[in-house]
């Protein structure tokens, strides 16, 4: 007996559609690789969005990433649409990097929020950046130690993982035409 389930039918007509994940990041990356592109450097491209991407200077990230990529030569779709998968990561770690500033050079914790922080920047940006410009830079000392270990972890877990995928899609690719 057939299955007549929309499932069923899209299954057989090829017609579902893609998840958000697999359209803006997978997809784009294995599309990458069948066009030649190493899986060694869409490793670095993925750790340099993450890494950047995590940065505690607000309004910084994307050039960051446009300067990273340009400059090391990667993909910039890729860079930025990982950059964009570390917002929850950029907004959590905010705290966590002005802390590990403060300890870093020895400085007492600081007893702030995300909310205090936002609300503070809002009525009077400026008075913010005369009264925590040494906070902030201290949070980028701390993201400067921590982006380049996050960069080069990925890297090394993402290599075999795309190699693997490239692999597979040459494969798949060869016996297809």
């Amino acid at each position: 007996m057939a299955d007549d389930s929309p499932a069923a039918e899209s299954e057989a007509t090829g017609s579902e559609k893609p998840g958000f994940l697999r359209r803006w990041l997978v997809d784009p990356v294995i599309g990458q690789l069948k066009q030649g592109t190493s899986p060694d450097k869409m490793a670095w491209t993925i750790g340099a969005g993450v890494g950047l991407g995590i940065c505690p200077l607000l309004g910084t990230r994307g050039w960051l990433c446009f300067l990273g990529a340009w400059w090391f030569k990667l993909n910039q779709p890729v860079i930025h649409a990982f950059k964009s998968l570390a917002y929850p990561a950029h907004l959590a770690l905010i705290i966590p990097f002005i802390q590990l500033g403060q300890w870093i050079y020895r400085e007492p914790p600081l007893r702030i929020t995300l909310g205090s922080i936002r609300t503070r920047v809002a009525e009077d940006a400026m008075g913010f950046l005369h009264d925590f410009g040494w906070v902030v830079l201290r949070a980028a000392s701390a993201w400067l130690l921590v982006a380049p270990l996050v960069i080069v972890i990925l890297k090394f877990i993402l290599t075999p993982v795309l190699r693997k995928v490239g692999l597979r899609e040459k494969e798949g690719g060869e016996g297809a035409g």
